[in-house]
């Protein structure tokens, strides 16, 4: 069978190919200049003080967790802490959660933008909640104006996996900036791609340096001469070579995946402006189907993809819908994991939920998701909204 609208394409050009090269020819591999060059570029882009690179927006999401247990100043985590998260989100969102040993706490989405429904955040904040864990799913921002109201005055952390919606903006702020920490992945499938690999924002340096140092192992090299988690370093570079004080990880990135990074950085404007011309082009057409919603933006979008929700009430069911856009060559997937606590891995938590999740697993019953790319899509969207028809008229 033909592929005629792909979930992914490569974002990838001469520039790519020709840092990796040069990469090749330096004979350094592991986390080096480039690593160190792109993150300050990343940070620089999106108005952040730092930037911290490592292997995926998978890793991102476990450093920044296990960032908040070893925090001196201001609030931190401890085992057994109530985490709020919402329903509808990729297991890594919710993975290092359960292996710091918190409490989660799921609430349900709002069918429309597919992000916290804000009332049943409201509800499900008690005195016991210590973090909010905002995911801006597909790219599409929270209202970080009303979850910010939520919490004021609370002693609340707000950190946000940003993941799925790099360059999504809220009030003209960038998402991922909002919380003390935010997280991105640079997977192939994303707005910009360096192979595999993820970047931490955050604006406190205390955090960066534990950042630094759980990436690599917990030890102390990474780490500035003066710096919170020991204080001063020793002069003696030898005697700080093997030094661990941190029960880190190895999370470093490749200098291939920085070199590339920086490239894919210098795109990334442009790779937003034709991904929110195509979500225009898409908004429009879709006007003529009116047996599918798609996703409600919050602020402005960076369009990762275009979900779509079938109507229950339908006369035609979703596997059905599936079947038909995969003979025609449009390639569909889940929206994310759906429904989160329909997977088997979740008897490993320790969890409760709040209400029903009902648009949760309106998702997961009657949602799927079709790509979105960097280049122009006329073509292929066309083609969509003609087969959807032709669905309808069936």
């Amino acid at each position: 069978m033909q592929i005629k609208y792909p979930l992914a394409a490569t974002s990838w050009g001469q520039e790519e190919i020709e840092a990796m090269y040069e990469v090749i020819e330096s004979g350094f591999f592991t986390m080096g200049t480039k690593v160190s060059q792109y993150e300050k570029q990343f940070a620089n882009y999106f108005g952040s003080k730092y930037a911290v690179m490592v292997n995926s927006g998978s890793s991102a999401n476990l450093l920044a967790i296990a960032a908040l247990f070893f925090r001196k100043s201001g609030l931190n985590l401890r085992r057994g802490d109530e985490v709020i998260v919402p329903a509808v989100s990729w297991a890594t969102t919710y993975t290092p959660l359960q292996q710091y040993g918190l409490k989660v706490k799921f609430v349900d989405v709002d069918a429309g933008t597919l992000n916290f429904n804000l009332q049943e955040l409201k509800k499900a904040i008690t005195d016991k909640t210590k973090l909010i864990f905002a995911v801006n799913l597909l790219g599409n921002s929270n209202d970080y104006k009303d979850i910010n109201s939520l919490i004021e005055g609370k002693d609340i952390l707000l950190i946000e996996d940003n993941c799925e919606s790099m360059g999504a903006t809220f009030d003209g702020q960038y998402t991922g900036t909002f919380g003390l920490m935010g997280t991105f992945s640079s997977f192939f499938s994303h707005h910009i791609s360096t192979m595999e690999g993820g970047t931490i924002l955050t604006d406190d340096e205390e955090l960066y340096h534990i950042l630094l140092s759980l990436r690599s192992h917990g030890w102390t090299r990474h780490l500035p001469a003066s710096n919170w988690v020991t204080g001063q370093k020793s002069q003696d570079a030898f005697e700080e070579s093997f030094k661990f004080v941190l029960p880190g990880y190895n999370l470093r990135p490749l200098e291939l995946s920085g070199a590339i990074g920086c490239e894919q950085l210098d795109k990334l404007p442009t790779l937003l402006d034709e991904r929110r011309k195509n979500a225009s082009l898409f908004l429009e057409k879709m006007s003529s189907i009116n047996y599918l919603t798609y996703q409600q933006e919050i602020g402005e979008s960076s369009w990762f993809g275009f979900s779509l929700i079938l109507d229950p009430e339908y006369n035609k069911n979703r596997k059905q819908l599936i079947d038909f856009l995969n003979n025609a060559g449009i390639e569909t997937r889940p929206i994310v994991a759906g429904n989160f606590l329909k997977n088997e891995v979740v008897k490993f938590f320790d969890y409760e939920i709040v209400g029903d999740l009902k648009n949760a697993e309106l998702i997961d019953q009657q949602g799927f998701f079709i790509g979105n790319h960097h280049f122009n899509l006329n073509q292929e969207i066309s083609y969509l909204i003609e087969q959807l028809q032709k669905f309808q008229n069936e």
